[in-house]
């Protein structure tokens, strides 16, 4: 039996769970699991995550109609069937790519990748024996506005556009045609270390963590809301270029889990913080 989602906000107050719960409950679904979190930083805002069975999503998505209108709040049904589709963007580091090729392959990431979409042609033969397409758009000086729309064109319908050690700078022209669905890795453990070489930042400021961030992209370069974090541990032995192959091991697994819950649908973006329910 198909497990199918609702995404739920609206501002905090009593008897909201009961509302959800009993508007699933009246049109026969079952709840399987279920998430749920309160933000005071603000106004208080109610976040939830249900997943549910036995009813069709559109079914469900009609049984919210009351409560969007008696608690001012915002609903998203999505079908638990269908595969998200996603598009990867890489210049010319492989290992985030070859990550997410291979979770999307094996299952670990239930998404399939449409394209691969590279400013280098670098990193064409990685797609091949995963069957995915790459196409090589070259960003050059004065002619963005032309290659993202490119980029654009090939990207229509994607559910989300990942930033897989991208090292361009997106529009935003760009960022809009796609919703706010841009996720990007960071190599540090932002807000450290921004701009350029940080594993030789951290090295000369001896560090003993490096780490990477997954965000999601905004047109305030590398201040996105963060999605997911980690770190590792380093010590005076170890030299820039050994930072930055640990540093890739986080990356990799950084940016996976966070596209794995963008699809998922574990993510609720709250102004510039997110709420995740991993």
């Amino acid at each position: 039996m198909a497990v199918h989602r609702l995404v739920v906000a609206c501002p905090d107050r009593s008897g909201i769970v009961a509302a959800v719960a009993g508007a699933l409950a009246g049109i026969g679904a079952n709840i399987v699991h279920a998430d749920q979190h309160t933000d005071r930083t603000r106004e208080p805002e109610f976040f939830m995550r249900v997943e549910f069975e036995g009813v069709a999503p559109e079914v469900a998505d009609a049984a919210m109609d009351p409560l969007r209108r008696d608690f001012a709040m915002t609903v998203r049904t999505i079908d638990g069937e269908t595969v998200p589709e996603l598009a990867i963007f890489v210049s010319k580091e492989d290992h985030c790519l070859r990550e997410l090729l291979h979770e999307c392959r094996n299952g670990d990431l239930r998404a399939r990748v449409g394209a691969v979409v590279g400013n280098h042609r670098e990193l064409e033969e990685v797609c091949v024996p995963y069957g995915v397409p790459f196409h090589h758009v070259p960003v050059l000086p004065g002619d963005r506005e032309a290659a993202e729309r490119r980029q654009i064109e090939i990207c229509r319908g994607v559910d989300a556009v990942v930033l897989a050690k991208y090292m361009q700078i997106v529009s935003p022209g760009f960022l809009s045609a796609f919703g706010g669905r841009v996720l990007n890795i960071h190599h540090s453990f932002l807000p450290a270390f921004v701009g350029a070489n940080p594993y030789r930042q951290a090295h000369d400021r001896g560090v003993k963590l490096i780490g990477a961030t997954a965000h999601y992209v905004t047109e305030v370069l590398d201040a996105g809301p963060i999605v997911e974090q980690d770190v590792a541990r380093v010590d005076h032995r170890m030299d820039p270029r050994e930072l930055r192959r640990i540093g890739r091991q986080v990356e990799r697994a950084v940016l996976a889990r966070a596209v794995r819950w963008h699809v998922e649908d574990r993510v609720i973006r709250s102004g510039d913080r997110t709420v995740v329910f991993a």
